[in-house]
């Protein structure tokens, strides 16, 4: 039986959350008396004991964090390494830091609502499948449209989208370290939106795992608004007080 290969964290919180609307990045805002980022670093802490972190933030925000972890006593042992231009650029630098031979996640530091048994199902799975994507499927009914040059929003002739087929990505994507890494010596591409996109894009199987509804990633005020909500939910807060 072969060992648990050992396993690396990467957090992206390299974005200045400019659709937020604040002066703080969004990662730093606030559920309780603890910043968005810490939240959702500690969910694998606790998930994984002994993951490796690596912390992906804007070079003007690193001091912040420093002092933020020392000001509330946040112990966590990471590697803190500077953003790039875009996410994949991000991604790319956090790599470097990471060994091959290891099972490396990419989780967005402001999806603090992923809970923590998702977190080792998914672990688990990647053990033997290289690349683990969880999806939610779209319950939306969706219209495809343009913009006419006005700005309006106008039907495609013939243009039609079956949701029954369609399903939305979420993050903790969990690989294997050497995939990863080779798939992201790949050049930049727009169609980069993930890191599935990138590793797909090798010819890389993927794994698709049921995600979860309230795993939502922070982006807006009604976004937090919501994230507040459910970790002032009684069943919430039980939930992720038990032992998995």
């Amino acid at each position: 039986m072969n060992a648990e290969k050992k396993k690396y964290l990467i957090v992206t919180a390299g974005g200045h959350g400019t659709r937020m609307g604040g002066p703080v990045p969004k990662q730093f805002l606030t559920i309780g008396e603890k910043a968005v980022l810490q939240l959702t670093m500690e969910k694998f802490l606790d998930a994984v004991p002994g993951v490796k972190v690596i912390t992906v933030l804007p070079r003007t925000h690193i001091g912040t964090w420093k002092d933020y972890c020392l000001e509330h006593n946040f112990v966590c042992p990471q590697i803190l390494v500077e953003g790039g231009m875009t996410r994949f650029h991000s991604v790319r630098n956090a790599l470097e830091k990471v060994p091959e031979g290891t099972l490396v996640a990419v989780h967005d530091g402001v999806r603090p609502l992923v809970t923590r048994e998702l977190i080792r199902k998914l672990f688990s799975i990647a053990e033997n499948s290289p690349a683990v994507i969880p999806v939610t499927p779209v319950t939306d009914t969706l219209k495809v449209l343009e913009r006419d040059s006005e700005g309006l929003l106008k039907p495609i002739p013939g243009a039609s989208a079956d949701r029954s087929v369609l399903f939305g990505a979420q993050t903790p994507q969990v690989f294997h370290s050497d995939i990863l890494k080779k798939a992201y010596r790949s050049a930049y591409d727009t169609a980069f939106t993930d890191d599935a996109s990138v590793v797909e894009r090798m010819g890389v199987p993927l794994t698709y795992v049921e995600g979860e509804r309230l795993n939502i990633k922070i982006t807006t005020p009604e976004d937090l608004v919501l994230a507040k909500a459910v970790y002032s939910l009684p069943f919430f807060c039980s939930r992720e007080k038990e032992v998995f």
